[in-house]
């Protein structure tokens, strides 16, 4: 990549961003850390305040997601909560920002409006690269919370998009018998032509028959009726962003094994989530500076 950033200013964040870090210093970058601290070094560099960091930087990285609820930034690693005060916020202002779910930061410091803020998440190029470790993950899940093996279970995949695809041949590869819901005629046509059992989301009435279900829908799917006809050992496992496509009070109301999987790229593949997060901030870089 031809550009003039030398260095990046990775603030906050978790296994993914020291990944990143990492990769980034292999490349020939320098790389400032904010928001470690509690690991003590990174192996790259003893982390530094946020207001050093930043100024050191000619571009900045943000976590996924990058804030929370409180406008505190994402930051697991860090011992004390971590907020942009005015002078980091007018540095910030000054050069590129890579954030992720970056409507969330604009609400907590709307002073960052006017700035050069890119939504690396929001990409579907991100978004691609990423269904790769969120399939793999949710298979790590299945293999360590079902009591049987992959091979010979019946499965169903809800939702045929970006993860549902590589999820669904996955567990096929593994020896599963897939079913596959959606709704577009396109969709059910492919899923049987790669040898799983289509059905449509207006026949889904029975969750019936199934030892593991994947929901990729971000819809509510799972409500207490179709809970109640799932099998009672039956692993439900929620891969779909918040809401979600499952009523959890009504699973445990029920006793249905139910798991929220978000992040899964972070928690069981962070190095190459990190790598998909670099990649997509170089692509944006060269468009931006095409």
């Amino acid at each position: 990549m031809n550009s003039k950033i030398k260095t990046f200013g990775i603030i906050g964040g978790d296994k993914r961003q020291l990944f990143l870090a990492q990769s980034l210093v292999r490349d020939g970058y320098n790389t400032a850390l904010c928001g470690f601290d509690s690991l003590g070094s990174s192996g790259l560099k003893t982390c530094c305040g946020m207001l050093t960091a930043l100024s050191l930087s000619d571009a900045v990285i943000l976590p996924l997601p990058c804030v929370r609820a409180d406008k505190s930034l994402n930051a697991p690693f860090s011992p004390d909560k971590l907020f942009f005060s005015d002078d980091e916020l007018d540095i910030m202002c000054e050069k590129p920002v890579f954030a992720a779910m970056s409507d969330k930061l604009l609400r907590a410091y709307p002073r960052l409006k006017n700035a050069r803020v890119y939504d690396y998440a929001a990409r579907d190029d991100f978004a691609v690269l990423n269904a790769v470790p969120t399939a793999e993950g949710a298979v790590q899940l299945a293999m360590e919370s079902y009591e049987g093996t992959i091979s010979g279970s019946r499965t169903l995949v809800t939702g045929f998009g970006r993860i549902g695809k590589l999820l669904a041949r996955m567990l096929k590869s593994l020896g599963s018998c897939v079913t596959v819901c959606a709704r577009k005629p396109s969709d059910l046509a492919y899923a049987e032509a790669l040898g799983y059992v289509p059905r449509r989301f207006s026949k889904l009435d029975s969750a019936l028959g199934f030892d593991i279900i994947f929901n990729t829908v971000p819809k509510l799917i799972f409500d207490d009726k179709l809970l109640k006809s799932a099998d009672p050992d039956a692993l439900i496992i929620d891969l779909a962003s918040l809401p979600g496509g499952v009523d959890f009070e009504s699973a445990a109301r029920l006793g249905r094994d139910a798991r929220r999987a978000l992040s899964l790229p972070g928690r069981c593949a962070p190095k190459t989530a990190g790598e998909i997060i670099k990649k997509t901030v170089f692509s944006i870089i060269e468009e931006v500076e095409r």
